[in-house]
Formats: structure tokens, C-alpha cells, sequence
């Protein structure tokens, strides 16, 4: 057999998170993790892990009906009011105007 990697490997872990917990935060990680056959390690951090993902996740997608939708639309595709500073910034001649 050789001595390349293999597929059971796991990435090396270089960081390290310190956490305090109660006993009974504790108890419950460790059964938990007992319960399905992970080590404490592995079990608090797919559980974070998985949680951050749906945190993150939530604040990149979110679901409206499709009146709030029609709403959203119709305001991005309202006309801006004119300003003194948009009307300034748009009598600039454009960057890519040949001269």
C-alpha cells in the first residue's frame, strides 16, 4: 500500500477557537456528539459552521410575494429626481466620448 493521501484525510486545522461553556452546555454538546458518532471537536464545529452558513445566507438572499416584488421593481425603475449634483454629473462629458 503507498504512502500517498487519502480520501479519509482531513485538511489540516491550523486555528484554534477557545470557547467557555456551562456544564450543562457541555453534557449536551458531548451527547450530542456521542449520539452520532463525532468527536466533541467535530460536532460543535460543523453545528457552528452550518449555523453561520444560514446566518450569512440570510442576509444574501431573502424571499418577498410578488407584490412586494412588483414594489421593489417599480421603484428601481422609477426615474430618479433630479438634483443639482446628478444634473452637474451628468453634463460631464462621459470618459469613453471620443473627443
Amino acid at each position: 500500500m503507498g504512502t500517498g493521501s487519502s480520501v479519509l484525510e482531513r485538511p489540516g486545522r491550523e486555528q484554534r477557537i477557545n470557547l467557555r461553556a456551562t456544564k450543562r452546555q457541555e453534557a449536551v454538546l458531548r451527547r450530542a456528539a456521542e449520539a452520532t458518532d463525532r468527536t466533541m471537536t467535530d460536532f460543535v464545529l460543523t453545528s457552528a459552521v452550518e449555523q453561520a452558513e444560514r446566518v450569512l445566507a440570510d442576509r444574501r438572499w431573502f424571499t418577498v410575494s410578488e407584490e412586494q416584488f412588483a414594489e421593489f421593481e417599480r421603484l428601481l425603475d422609477a426615474p430618479v429626481a433630479p438634483t443639482p449634483r446628478f444634473d452637474g454629473l451628468f453634463a460631464r462629458p462621459l470618459v469613453f466620448d471620443a473627443e
